[in-house]
Order: structure tokens, then C-alpha cells, then sequence
């Protein structure tokens, strides 16, 4: 799962991550290209290069560990730690795709980056919660009013928890909302600071296993949806355009791979990022979906909307955005047809 804590870019975008080589503007404008077919029949060739963004142990790993990684062109695989990074560097033009939540690319077009959503990864909403600690005699939302509650600024915590509150009938201002990095609530959490914790990922199970309870999953507020963002460059090119394609398919077939492996995937995933396999694997079991990759769809573009909608309500984006035409659905073929 991927979560992203996002600055407002300035556009002056330089970057990090560590490469890594394998062998193996925006939107409806670019429908004017060569089509998905075109690409596929000229192809990409042992002098393409994909520069492609990554985070610790997804991916990459997915496609090394279920057979999937080569290719007839040359992949450069970056680790990075938000989205917002892999939108800076997408803008840069430094990188040439990558995958963030729906929340980096809103900023970054707000900003004025230049990125194209190609992409949507369908994945996990039930290990993004609101935990209460042990004992504690909050069990709604609605007693969240006046009480403590740490949350991680611009990113899905922020925006499950408004949406939670506006449920019932409360606004930001109604909580002594708290902005912390996750390391910070859990600290926070664990001497008593909060009374409540919206957070995500391993921090999850690792709380509940000290006795924390789950007052409300992300599931029904959050859409589980991740974007697979590239550069208006990398499609402009013929070349890197069809290995784009390539990737996305291959990716499919190591989600697919992942998702009728969950014990094999959890021993090479839990070895790569150090939590016990047991923690791992029960994270797998319990999601409320394995991760995919998917076409877009008029539904996604709503849910993307509605995300930088929200976060301009809530005064963190600081102007209105119409995000449709930074959607460009030319690999819808390669991510509709059947998998061989």
C-alpha cells in the first residue's frame, strides 16, 4: 500500500532515489498520439530506456518475484518515499512514470506540473483507520468532538478523516485536529497525547497488537484508488510510450501472480521491508482488495475530483482544479484485455 505526504510543490522540482538499472499539455490532448495498437506494433527497442519510480519493496519486487521483470528494453527503477517526490521528478522530467494516491497529483497541477494520469491501481482501504487507545470510552465519530486526534497532513488521513467528521455533522474545526508525520503519533499515541489517531499502513496492526482498537476503517470514505501518473515527454515518445504499455502489462500479471500467491509474496515482501512475516501476511489476508491495475473510467476521474475538491475545501489546496484533462486513457486497451 502506498500513502503519500504531500508539501505544496514549487515547482523547482529536484530529486531523489537510488537507480537501479534492470534489463530486460496533459489529458485528452494527448489522444491526438499514436494509439495504443501503433505503439504495440512499432514497440519498444534495446535502446529504450523507462525511467520508472517506485517505492521500497512494491513494484519492482512484484515483477522480480513473479517472473515478470524482463523486458526487450532497458528498465531504471527509483525508490522514493511520497508521492509528491515522484510527481516533482515526473515534472522534472527525470522520471518517465510512477504511482502516487490521488492527492499528489492535484497539488502538482495546481502548482502547474506537467503530468498525465495513464493509470489506475486498485488496492487496500481496511489498513487506513481512526484508533482510539485501549480503553477508551470514544466508540463514534461524533465523540470525536473537542477530543485530540492526530492525523497526517495532505494526505488520505486528512481526507478520510473530513469525510468521517462531515458524516457526523462535524468539521475540522470541531476536533483539536493534530498534524504529525506517523512516527510523531505513534509516539504521541503511545504516551497517552491523543485520543485518537487516523494513520495508516504497518503502524496499523502494530498499535492493535498493543491493545489499540479500531474505532472506523477508510473503507467506504477512501476509494482505494492509486494513480500511475507519466510525463507528457515519455509519451510523446514513440518508444518509451509502447514500453509504458509493456510495463503496465507486465505489472498485471505480477499483481495477478500476487494476488494467488499471498504467502510467497508475503515472505519476499516482509524480508525486504524487516516486519515479521506473520504481520505481513495478515495485512494480505485482510485487505479489502488485492492490488490491481485497471483502465480508467469515467468514476475514477469523479473520485480524483472529489479528492482535490475536498482538500480545497478544507483550505489545503489553495485554488479549485478541474483534474479530467490531465487523464489520458490511451493504455486502456492493454489494461482491459484478457491476461495470457
Amino acid at each position: 500500500m502506498t500513502t503519500d505526504a504531500i508539501r505544496l510543490p514549487s515547482v523547482s522540482f529536484g530529486r531523489r532515489g537510488l537507480l537501479r538499472g534492470t534489463a530486460g499539455a496533459c489529458g485528452a490532448l494527448a489522444l491526438g498520439g499514436l494509439s495504443s495498437l501503433a505503439q504495440a506494433a512499432s514497440g519498444p527497442t534495446t535502446e529504450t530506456v523507462l525511467r520508472i519510480a517506485d517505492y521500497k519493496a512494491l513494484d519492482g519486487l512484484a515483477l522480480e518475484a513473479s517472473g515478470n521483470a524482463q523486458s526487450a528494453y532497458r528498465s531504471q527503477f527509483a525508490e522514493f518515499a511520497s508521492g509528491n517526490l515522484i510527481v516533482e521528478a515526473i515534472n522534472a522530467g527525470s522520471i518517465d512514470v510512477g504511482s502516487s494516491s490521488e492527492i499528489p497529483p492535484a497539488f502538482g497541477i495546481a502548482a502547474g506540473a506537467r503530468l498525465s494520469i495513464v493509470a489506475v491501481v486498485k488496492d487496500d482501504v481496511n489498513w487506513q483507520v481512526v484508533l482510539v487507545p485501549p480503553g477508551s470510552p470514544i466508540r463514534s465519530v461524533a465523540d470525536l468532538k473537542g477530543k485530540r486526534v492526530g492525523y497526517v497532513r495532505a494526505t488520505t488521513t486528512q481526507y478520510y478523516l473530513a469525510k468521517m467528521l462531515g458524516e457526523a455533522g462535524l468539521r475540522f474545526p470541531d476536533i483539536q485536529a493534530i498534524s504529525l508525520t506517523p512516527s510523531e503519533g505513534q509516539a504521541a499515541f503511545d504516551q497517552g497525547a491523543l485520543d485518537a489517531w487516523a494513520i495508516y499502513g504497518y503502524s496499523v496492526p502494530f498499535a492493535i497488537k498493543k491493545g489499540a482498537r479500531v474505532l472506523v476503517t477508510s473503507n467506504g470514505y477512501l476509494s482505494g484508488n492509486y494513480l500511475y501518473l507519466a510525463s507528457p515527454d515519455a509519451l510523446a515518445d514513440p518508444g518509451k510510450s509502447a514500453a509504458i504499455g509493456d510495463y503496465f502489462l507486465r505489472l498485471r500479471r505480477a499483481f495477478a501472480w500476487r494476488a494467488a500467491n499471498l504467502e510467497r509474496w508475503a515472505r519476499v515482501h516482509s524480508a525486504a521491508i524487516g516486519v515479521p512475516l506473520e504481520t505481513d501476511l495478515e495485512i494480505l489476508r485482510r485487505n479489502s482488495r488485492q492490488r490491481d491495475l485497471a483502465p480508467i473510467g469515467d468514476a475514477d476521474i469523479a473520485s480524483a475530483q472529489n479528492v482535490a475538491d475536498t482538500f480545497h475545501q478544507l483550505g489545503v489546496l489553495p485554488k479549485h482544479i478541474d483534474i479530467a484533462p490531465a487523464f489520458d486513457r490511451r493504455f486502456n486497451d492493454i489494461l482491459s484485455r484478457p491476461l495470457s
